[in-house]
């Protein structure tokens, strides 16, 4: 069985509009003011985790706990995020097709999990491998590792990764041994080995690895 990692924020799911969306429901139901907010948009831009609402707690001195914020969180995100239609029947297409399909994600465990599940993409993945999960970031090649065995699998040379972000999803691929797929959107680092493929949405990718599944 053929394996097709992805990236999951900026790739699978849209976090970017989700965000600002749970950031101002997270506030309005707080009462909390636009320094605040402002605070939380610019802090958790890229990634977010509990600690970061110790910090916010004590740099604004708020009675509500850390975790409860967290949790608060977690949900207005996976209220919020959203996978598209195209996407999902892509995966679709490409899990009948006898792929296996994992997830290959920076970011704390349970919000990462809590998007997989809120946008539909729980029936279609295999398995997901958060960098909560063992305290390691891509581009470091055992959160790839561990994606592999969460499908059941190992990686090999013929498995894919496919992202949004050039150092930690495409340079990140290619530590692993893996052939990579770049959904173009950022500047590419004129450093880093060009990705196997490019494209400009993911549903291209899946078309891509669907035309070339015996390559």
């Amino acid at each position: 069985m053929r394996l097709a990692l992805f990236d999951l924020d900026g790739t699978l799911v849209d976090r970017a509009s989700a965000f600002a969306d749970a950031i101002a429901d997270l506030c309005h139901d707080h009462g909390y003011g636009p320094e605040i907010e402002q605070w939380l948009l610019s802090e958790l831009a890229d990634h977010a985790d509990r600690g970061d609402f110790a910090r916010l707690r004590a740099a604004f001195g708020l009675g509500e706990s850390a975790d409860h914020l967290w949790r608060v969180y977690v949900d207005r995100m996976a209220a919020a995020v959203t996978c598209r239609p195209a996407v999902l029947h892509s995966l679709t297409r490409l899990k009948e097709s006898g792929w296996s399909i994992g997830v290959a994600t920076n970011g704390s465990s349970d919000i990462q999990r809590a998007k997989v599940r809120a946008t539909g993409l729980a029936d279609l993945v295999d398995g997901i491998a958060a960098s909560g999960d063992i305290d390691v970031r891509k581009p470091d090649p055992r959160l790839f590792e561990l994606a592999a065995a969460r499908c059941g699998t190992q990686l090999t040379s013929g498995d894919w990764m496919t992202g949004d972000n050039p150092e930690t999803d495409i340079h990140g691929g290619h530590g692993a041994g893996l052939r990579t797929i770049w959904v173009a959107g950022r500047p590419w680092p004129e450093e880093l080995a060009v990705p196997h493929h490019t494209v400009t949405d993911v549903t291209q990718a899946v078309d891509y690895l669907l035309a070339h599944s015996s390559v």
